[in-house]
């Protein structure tokens, strides 16, 4: 949907749990010498600053970014890196991060990691947002930044010609039907290329959407899923995000272990009235 914006959002409890992840696998995809690609779906701006009138708005980032400290999360030490770096020259709040100037989006952040040889390829519909991206991430031989849809551009893709990748993909969800167009676009990415590492962010707004997107992956014939879940309170809170999740696809081996130690820790400190709560599982396909 063209509506949405997510500098209206960013730094939140969803985009740590998020970014948490992703560079848990661009560090793990780093670990061998062979060449990459990374497919974002629905990239944003790439990066956002917490002075914009759209932050200030909602100041959502007051209740995840800022409530998190590399002192109390020393095994976050990659995540907090990636943010300092965001930071513009002369502005360090290396232990405050309440102080925060910028917040990166995930495009920014995979712009960090990634090699000479490596590739991204990202894609954003909304005019506004992509204008920024593309002076945030400008197009070069190694990376593409396109005005095309997401879901399409990721089928035009598969299978990547470097056969190593990472999807990621986090529609709004504005739209109920987007539900149903993450499965269908990740299985169909899926049984082209099953090597893949596929991550898929939603919110949990209805809980019974989350149930079915988990029952159609399963009946699509998607193996080795991860979920990791960070809830600021119950399901059946009227509040309306309650929480955030990650599904994961062939993850590598390092990031459900980083997830059992760090996701307790982040549910109590983002928890609403000690209603915090998390999901670490795996999801079992018969």
């Amino acid at each position: 949907m063209l509506s949405y914006r997510h500098s209206f959002h960013a730094g939140n409890y969803a985009d740590v749990l998020k970014h948490i992840v992703c560079v848990e696998i661009f560090e793990h995809m780093l670990k061998k010498d062979k060449p990459f690609e990374y497919i974002d779906t629905h990239s944003g701006a790439g990066l956002y600053s917490f002075h914009s009138s759209h932050a200030q708005k909602l100041k959502e980032h007051d209740a995840g970014i800022s409530l998190i400290s590399p002192k109390a999360f020393p095994e976050l030490k990659s995540y907090f890196d990636v943010i300092q770096l965001a930071q513009k020259k002369g502005v360090e709040h290396k232990d405050d991060l309440s102080k925060l100037a910028f917040y990166p989006g995930s495009p920014w952040i995979a712009k960090q990691f990634l090699r000479r040889n490596d590739r991204s390829w990202l894609f954003e519909l909304h005019p506004e947002d992509f204008k920024l991206l593309s002076k945030n991430i400008p197009t070069s031989k190694f990376s593409r930044v396109q005005k095309e849809d997401g879901f399409q551009g990721l089928k035009a893709i598969m299978p990547p010609t470097s056969k190593r990748a990472f999807v990621l993909m986090d529609p709004s969800y504005e739209v109920k039907s987007e539900y149903d167009q993450v499965v269908k676009s990740i299985a169909q990415a899926y049984h082209k290329f099953k090597s893949g590492t596929y991550a898929i962010w939603y919110p949990v707004v209805e809980r019974a959407w989350i149930n079915r997107m988990e029952s159609q992956l399963k009946s699509a014939g998607v193996r080795n899923i991860q979920r990791f879940e960070l809830a600021v309170n119950t399901d059946d809170s009227q509040s309306g995000m309650n929480a955030s999740g990650m599904i994961v696809i062939n993850a590598p081996w390092t990031l459900f272990k980083k997830m059992e130690m760090v996701l307790p820790k982040l549910a109590k400190v983002v928890g609403q009235d000690g209603k915090g709560g998390f999901k670490c599982d795996v999801i079992v396909v018969e």
